[in-house]
């Protein structure tokens, strides 16, 4: 299971990018994660509710947007979506392609609640 390392490395990513005492703010965690990266959301979302428990991340919650399967034709050089490990391109039926999406699996920010909201 993959995604239990995924989840510890968001974890040490947080810890890397949020000072100490800013960690218990930390809110949403948005993350892009391509079809072809082989991590399962769901599974994902578990492990990092299971590892940030009793720890000043318990109330954090990752927001994740799937990034599709994209492929470029290099013969007529239109971008479309397919059904993984489809690189024929619709447009031509050229099989001269590039995959240019899919393959994400990255932390793209961190939120923290506003601390003037706090203390109003």
């Amino acid at each position: 299971m993959h995604e239990l390392s995924f989840a510890e490395n968001i974890v040490e990513i947080i810890h890397k990018s949020v000072p100490r005492d800013e960690l218990e703010d930390v809110r949403i965690i948005r993350l892009k994660i391509g079809t072809l990266s082989g991590v399962v959301a769901d599974s994902l979302d578990f492990c990092f509710s299971a590892i940030s428990a009793e720890t000043p991340l318990a109330n954090a919650r990752l927001e994740i947007e799937q990034i599709p399967f994209s492929v470029q034709c290099n013969s007529c050089q239109k971008t479309f979506a397919n059904d993984i490990g489809i690189v024929v391109c619709p447009e031509c039926g050229g099989v001269d392609t590039n995959v240019v999406a899919g393959r994400e699996l990255q932390v793209t920010e961190i939120e923290l609640d506003d601390k003037k909201e706090k203390t109003s």
